[in-house]
Order: C-alpha cells, then sequence, then structure tokens
C-alpha cells in the first residue's frame, strides 16, 4: 500500500510542529512548507485539511502560525491516516470500465483486510512518539531554505 501525497505532507507537517513547542515557535504555512521541502501550494492545502480534522491549529496576525493540536500530537496516528487517505478500496473493481472479475473474486476482500491490518497496526502510534529520537533532533535542525 502506498499512502497518497497529500497523507505524506500532512504527516511530515505534523511533525515537524510537534518538535516546535517554544513560544516563538509558531510558523508560517510557507516556513513549514520549506523546511518539509514541499511546494508552498501543497502545503497550504494539507495545513487546511489538518485544521478541518482539528489536528492543526492556525492563528493569524503578529503572533500568529501554526501549532499542533493536543488530538494532533497523541490522537491515534492510525485514526488520521485513515481520514486522511478515506475508506476506499486499494483496487479499482468499480471504475469505468468495471474489472469482470469482481462478481467472484476474492482479491477485493483480502486487500481490504491487508488495507485494515495496515491501518491497525499504526493506531498504538501517535504523532508525538514519532518525534522521539533520532528523528526529533533532525525535524528540528530543519531550516526554510530560501526560494530562488
Amino acid at each position: 500500500m502506498r499512502l497518497t501525497k497529500s497523507t505524506d505532507i500532512a504527516l511530515r507537517i505534523a511533525m515537524r510542529l510537534a518538535v516546535l513547542e517554544g513560544p516563538g515557535d509558531a510558523p508560517t504555512t510557507r516556513e513549514v512548507a520549506a523546511a518539509v521541502q514541499v511546494p508552498y501550494t501543497h502545503a497550504a492545502k494539507v495545513v487546511s485539511r489538518l485544521q478541518h480534522l482539528g489536528v492543526v491549529e492556525a492563528r493569524r496576525g503578529r503572533n500568529g502560525g501554526l501549532s499542533l493540536t493536543r488530538k494532533g500530537r497523541t490522537g491515534s496516528l492510525g485514526r488520521l491516516v485513515r481520514e486522511l487517505e478515506g475508506v476506499g478500496d486499494v483496487v479499482g473493481c468499480e471504475d469505468d470500465p468495471p474489472c469482470p472479475l469482481r462478481s467472484a473474486c476474492l482479491l477485493r476482500g483480502a486487500l481490504r483486510a491487508a488495507q485494515e491490518a495496515f491501518f491497525a497496526s499504526l493506531d498504538p502510534l501517535s504523532i508525538e512518539e514519532l518525534v522521539g529520537t533520532p528523528t526529533g533532533p533532525l525535524l528540528l535542525g530543519l531550516s526554510a531554505r530560501p526560494e530562488g
């Protein structure tokens, strides 16, 4: 199974925010995008989605910036990935044209069970747990590179 690019970006952004805790450590979306090396436009869409899910808080103004909520920090990683990925099938049995085997195929069910096992293996983890050593220090060392 492969995660979508937006889920990958969301997890990187959440992990970056998880290591920034002090006052003045609330980066802008542009700063986070540069630090995790993703285009600003993609990061902005992902941050909006993370806000909608209650994982990220965004404040405007002089003391504004992004921060990870308690839910984002300690919530189930499996639940977050499920919400980001959606609950669709791994294969496109009902695509256009539909698969001719769909009425008697056992693959769809097997892949659905494998997908759920993947998510279940992430359930006990949280973003907070992912940013320990050696990941946390590396995330702290990331800095926004000048564009150009």
